[in-house]
């Protein structure tokens, strides 16, 4: 296995770009960084390659597609061993409700980021779901009144 190479300013600008512009032509990518087609693609598949890119897809509005309701979790779990962890990781998995899930330190376990049409389509949910997942002793919600601020892009210098 060859040993990652480093990034230099042309590829954190690749990067800025692309973050930016994710459709963008790979012939207009290289003539906003100032190479080649072929050199700007062949350092795109490398950035691929090692994991800098981790993918691609469109950003859709929530609002428009019946999920406009964001509810953040506090999860506490009953017991912290590996195999509640695991349990509780897989059943999270399969959830399309819940977009995001981070194993946290401090008072509790675990937060998610949920979406639902509405309160009530959170309540029931939270009912049928949330509360069912393994190990889950207590959970703590915090329903979003505005979203100030919503962004994916990494500060890359």
């Amino acid at each position: 296995m060859t040993e990652p190479v480093p990034l230099d300013r042309i590829d954190l600008r690749i990067l800025s770009v692309l973050q930016a512009h994710g459709r963008i032509a790979n012939l207009k990518l290289a003539e906003a960084v100032g190479l080649s087609a072929t050199a700007v693609l062949a350092r795109v598949q490398r950035l691929v390659r090692e994991n800098y890119i981790l993918g691609y897809e469109a950003r859709l509005n929530p609002l428009k597609l019946g999920a406009g309701m964001m509810v953040f979790v506090e999860v506490l779990l009953d017991r912290t061993t590996p195999n509640v962890f695991d349990q509780f990781k897989a059943a999270v998995q399969v959830r399309p409700e819940i977009m995001e899930c981070h194993m946290v330190a401090g008072g509790f376990d675990y937060l998610l980021k949920t979406r639902s049409a509405d309160m009530a389509a959170y309540r029931e949910f939270a009912g049928t779901v949330l509360w069912q997942l393994p190990g889950v002793r207590e959970t703590r919600t915090y329903a979003v009144m505005e979203e100030v601020k919503n962004s994916a892009h990494l500060h890359l210098g």
